[in-house]
């Protein structure tokens, strides 16, 4: 592999900022599809008395939804002992009952074990946690990669990071999937993955950068450095979707969100840390201070590798 990534870094820029752009248009325009976890809604644990057949269930409960609004949007999970949990949006006492009673004439009797709402506070509450955990990752990020490299490579990691993640949230409110808890799973996963494969990039522009001591162009070590690991990254990733891939084919509806973020993520992450984060190194880089000379006149060779 010889990839050219410094000529073309201009086009990577340009792709990435119309992405971001495009994901901030669509957010601001079309906003989030909330599911239960942040809007508030009922959750009903029922254990029936025969199996409940899955393809039953979702039809009665897709027949239903035109008499009952809560069922507009719901989810059920599904355990051994014949025990379906169902989340709905938020219900009056008196739609709660007349959908406890028709469950129990489609689908049999059923011993009802917990009914319980989840409020708009909840909601909030999980809304918070999720941007204080967003936050809160980004910043030990950035103090890690400083301290492992310095702060060139901090920032440029945490921009990548930052696009990875708003581009999958854009992609996620344009398609207007569901976001519940496990989609905030989703995206600090995708900090992740996509931080390790940057971290290996780094690391190999790093070690290239000290061997030659400043002798090669910064452009080059970094086109030398990616095309080394380019492959590796691309393994890793194609490994990690066809594992998602049939986690979305088999998983069902309840994860489907996750399972989406994810894979949109990491095609994104994977991209990022190659054609975006290194780009940004170079480009942060060049606005570093120049080598300072020593009293007796002579160049500051600990600077050296500033050279690009």
């Amino acid at each position: 592999m010889d990839l050219k990534l410094m000529k073309t870094r201009n086009v990577y820029f340009i792709f990435s900022t119309f992405m971001i752009l495009f994901s901030l248009f669509s957010i601001f325009t079309k906003g989030f599809n909330l599911g239960i976890d942040f809007t508030g809604g009922n959750i009903y644990q029922m254990k029936f008395e025969k199996p409940v057949s899955k393809e039953a269930m979702d039809k009665t409960l897709k027949e239903m939804a035109s008499k009952y609004p809560s069922l507009k949007s719901n989810k059920v999970q599904y355990s051994e002992g014949n025990t379906v949990l169902l989340r709905t949006q938020i219900a009056d006492e008196k739609e709660k009952s007349a959908i406890l009673e028709e469950l129990k004439a489609e689908q049999g009797n059923y011993e009802l074990i917990k009914a319980d709402a989840v409020g708009a506070v909840v909601g909030n509450e999980l809304a918070k946690n999720a941007l204080w955990a967003l936050a809160l990752g980004s910043i030990l990020i950035l103090i890690y990669i400083t301290i492992r490299f310095e702060w060139i490579y901090a920032l440029s990691s945490v921009l990548a990071l930052l696009h990875d993640v708003l581009v999958t949230i854009g992609f996620i409110s344009f398609f207007q999937f569901e976001v519940d808890t496990p989609f905030i799973a989703a995206i600090l996963t995708i900090l992740g993955y996509s931080m390790n494969d940057t971290i290996v990039i780094f690391d190999r522009i790093r070690e290239n950068d000290h061997k030659y001591g400043g002798k090669k162009p910064f452009a080059d070590v970094i086109d030398e450095s990616v095309n080394k690991v380019f492959m590796r990254s691309v393994y890793t990733s194609l490994t990690t979707l066809l594992a998602l891939a049939a986690l979305l084919i088999f998983g069902g509806s309840t994860l489907r969100t996750f399972n989406i973020t994810l894979l949109v993520g990491i095609v994104y992450g994977t991209y990022s840390s190659i054609w975006l984060a290194s780009p940004l190194v170079y480009l942060l880089r060049r606005f570093k201070k120049p080598p300072k000379q020593e009293k007796n006149g002579k160049k500051d060779r600990s600077m050296e590798k500033v050279v690009v």
